[in-house]
């Protein structure tokens, strides 16, 4: 089992923040694109390599995002259209979304068998989340995913704040 830490920046221009472990040593880094036509992350590992990339599908009714990993697209990230409670499908992959997404406290799981943990650490400046991986080898995955499900949440958010601004 790994765990790790994703802390955002509160006041940041462009997406840009570092992934530690339990220990704080740096083990990704994660960088968005300042200019570009929908939000891309490029994830890296500590020797500069682009282990996975999350881009937004752009045009479409409810936010979707794409996750690469090594260059290769492995899952799709859809926000299903709910009343009350969010609800996120993670197409190409078996895994399921479950738990309290907007209280970021929930779970992927592979049938019944959990991939990651998601909580959200309170009293931390900025937002910072804990991610408890049940298998390593599924570690560069997971994280790809969880950051393409907080881009949704993020999407639906700005969406939701643009609508009632007019």
């Amino acid at each position: 089992m790994s765990r790790l830490y994703m802390k955002q920046k509160v006041f940041s221009w462009r997406d840009r923040f570092t992934i530690k472990d339990e220990n704080e040593t740096d083990r990704y880094s994660v960088e968005g694109e300042l200019i570009s036509i929908g939000k891309k992350l490029h994830v890296y590992d500590n020797n500069e390599q682009e282990v996975a990339f999350v881009q937004q599908k752009v045009l479409t009714l409810l936010p979707r995002f794409f996750v690469f990993v090594n260059g290769t697209q492995v899952a799709e990230i859809v926000k299903e259209f709910t009343i009350l409670k969010p609800k996120y499908r993670i197409e190409g992959l078996d895994w399921e979304v479950q738990g309290d997404i907007l209280g970021h406290d929930y779970q992927i799981t592979e049938n019944g068998r959990e991939i990651v943990r998601i909580h959200k650490v309170w009293l931390a400046w900025g937002d910072t989340f804990e991610l408890d991986i049940a298998d390593a080898a599924d570690e560069v995955m997971a994280l790809a995913v969880v950051l393409a499900i907080d881009c949704v949440m993020d999407a639906s958010e700005t969406a939701a704040a643009s609508s009632a601004a007019n």
